[in-house]
């Protein structure tokens, strides 16, 4: 952007009269031929989503992520390569899975016994790449006491609260899972894959890395089986210590409290 900026613009300090050379003005003639011609395919593609949808699935629900949204269907065709029909069929599922789930109806209030375990949050910091973070603490996560579906639910929850706070310009959010002191009984490969078929099937390339940190002997044998399910999305994970957090990831103002001891 910052070369096609350059080259619509005379610098300051050469006369009117100097001439722009020949290639830089036909490279600037491509540039915003090409940033229009991008746009309106985009656009074009956009409404031939929209219109399908209208068309074969008119039962969807409208509105902010329904099947009008056109900011949420420009996503879906980003995240499938702008193929028309596999757009359709993504978007498909998920605004069904948002109806079914019922995500629209999810609030603080409807999450608060779940919220009160402490087990997961959105910091109140963005990182230094100035995205949002959702925080897991693994060992207060219990599946034999908690209830499953509530704990989807606060996930859910939290996932939309941190993608609210996403600001201009940015598009995905990081996920800290807090690994100390997780023991046999916090593990939970049901719950650990549903987090990555959230974030694959309905919120697609929103989740930019999951940092797990100071994991123990114990965890490992849980991610060796989770990370063939995970498919690309293995890659968006590391490994990492508290010194890395603070030092990688936040200011010392930033920092979240759970890693300031």
């Amino acid at each position: 952007m910052a070369a096609r900026l350059s080259l619509t613009l005379r610098h300051p300090f050469l006369p009117a009269s100097y001439p722009i050379p020949a290639r830089a003005t036909q490279f600037r003639r491509f540039a915003v031929q090409n940033c229009v011609s991008d746009s309106y395919d985009s656009r074009k593609l956009v409404l031939e989503v929209k219109e399908k949808l209208e068309r074969e699935y008119n039962s969807l629900p409208l509105g902010r992520n329904g099947r009008d949204d056109e900011e949420m269907i420009l996503w879906f065709l980003k995240d499938r390569k702008f193929s028309v029909d596999d757009a359709v069929a993504k978007l498909t599922k998920a605004i069904n899975w948002r109806q079914e789930f019922g995500v629209d109806e999810l609030s603080e209030d409807s999450v608060k016994g779940m919220a009160e375990t402490g087990k997961a949050f959105v910091h109140e910091f963005l990182d230094v790449n100035g995205r949002p973070v959702l925080i897991v603490v693994a060992a207060k996560h219990l599946p034999a006491v908690h209830d499953p579906l509530e704990d989807e639910k606060l996930c859910v929850f939290y996932v939309e609260k941190a993608l609210s706070k996403l600001p201009t310009g940015k598009e995905d959010i990081l996920g800290i899972i807090d690994l100390r002191g997780f023991r046999t009984e916090n593990a939970d490969l049901r719950f650990l894959t549903f987090l990555f078929d959230v974030f694959y099937f309905y919120y697609p390339k929103r989740l930019g890395q999951v940092l797990f940190v100071e994991a123990p002997s114990v965890f490992r044998p849980l991610w060796q089986l989770t990370k063939p399910l995970l498919k690309s999305y293995a890659s968006l994970a590391r490994f990492c210590s508290i010194d890395t957090i603070r030092k990688e990831y936040f200011t010392e103002d930033t920092l979240p409290a759970i890693f300031k001891d």
